[in-house]
């Protein structure tokens, strides 16, 4: 077998999963902050609450995802970093601000504890922005034309919709009373403007990349590839039937939330084939940005046995704090 060839795709297989459990659930607790000023006092603590478990654990899938880059794709990694430095700090000053806010604000006095959910709302939207920033100057392999940086805005744009829908479907499962009938209205308000950008995105990254044009829109990849913006787009149309049921209230409390991932997981594999086979779009290929094959059959037994162990923590998480949210207090 030639793991010269074989060791890089699976790394390749691993950091997308990463990117995108990542993307999933941090998502949502982050749009949890990002709704916080459409609450009142006690909706945002319970709020809070419904996050405060799991929102440690869940970025531990974004420091997975950059050590597999450093370790395993060090070329990529030093020429993805080295053109998105400035929004990589400020993402690490958002992540810095946010969460020290969320911890500060449950021991705060009522003078304080409004200035730290403001830095727990900027820093949650600070994070979602510059993700998308670097999303989208990733995907035009750091273009310096206009349309790129229009593109780049647009994607920026885009994930705080997608994380503000992911967390509103949370929220309406994981709430009760007023605050659940406020997140079943933020999740059929934000719907339209989640479908609105993914769509334009959609639309306009062939444009932007010529070699995703290539791979989308010619014969026979047209007709292999084409169940999946359909079936992306059936989960979001049944997210927004099962959100306009007034059953909602008694079923299929988790389903606008299940579909919503549905839909993101889709995306997370268009972009995949999109891309496929470069590291960096046009300039590095998975095999050029590989790491030695003997760094990466170490590196394979480290994330054989860790990858797990996060996975088993994950899932024990979300088990043990399943059932409505509370407050979030410290003793």
């Amino acid at each position: 077998m030639d793991w010269s060839y074989w060791l890089p795709l699976v790394f390749l297989g691993l950091l997308g999963f990463a990117m995108t459990v990542y993307v999933v659930l941090d998502g949502f607790d982050l749009g949890v902050g990002m709704l916080m000023p459409r609450a009142k006092a006690e909706e945002q603590n319970v709020m809070v609450g419904s996050i405060g478990p799991f929102w440690d654990a869940n970025e531990t899938w974004l420091v997975l995802g950059v050590g597999v880059l450093f370790i395993v794709f060090p070329k990529a990694h030093n020429l993805i970093l080295g053109n998105l430095y400035l929004p990589v700090t400020f993402m690490l000053f958002s992540v810095i601000v946010r969460g020290a806010a969320f911890d500060f604000r449950v021991k705060a006095d009522d003078n304080h504890k409004s200035l730290w959910n403001i830095a727990f709302m900027l820093g949650s939207a600070g994070m979602a922005l510059t993700q998308g920033w670097m999303l989208g100057r990733y995907v035009t392999a750091f273009g310096t034309h206009p349309l790129d940086y229009l593109f780049s805005i647009g994607i920026m744009a885009t994930v705080p919709a997608v994380y503000v829908s992911l967390a509103a479907c949370w929220l309406l499962a994981k709430t009760e009373g007023e605050l659940q009938k406020k997140a079943r209205q933020w999740a059929n308000e934000s719907w339209w403007l989640l479908v609105g950008c993914l769509l334009l995105i959609s639309l306009a990254t062939p444009f932007v990349s010529s070699s995703i044009f290539q791979r989308w829109f010619t014969l026979p990849n047209l007709l292999l590839l084409m169940p999946i913006p359909l079936l992306a787009a059936f989960c979001l149309i049944r997210a927004k039937m099962l959100l306009r049921r007034e059953d909602i209230w008694q079923e299929r409390i988790w389903q606008p939330f299940a579909l919503l991932i549905a839909s993101l997981v889709l995306c997370a594999l268009g972009l995949g084939i999109s891309i496929f086979p470069y590291a960096v779009i046009g300039q590095l290929t998975v095999w050029e940005a590989a790491a030695s094959v003997p760094t990466l059959a170490v590196t394979l037994i480290g994330v054989s046995i860790t990858v797990p162990c996060i996975i088993a923590y994950s899932i024990f998480a979300y088990w043990a704090f399943r059932g409505k949210a509370t407050e979030l207090t410290y003793g």
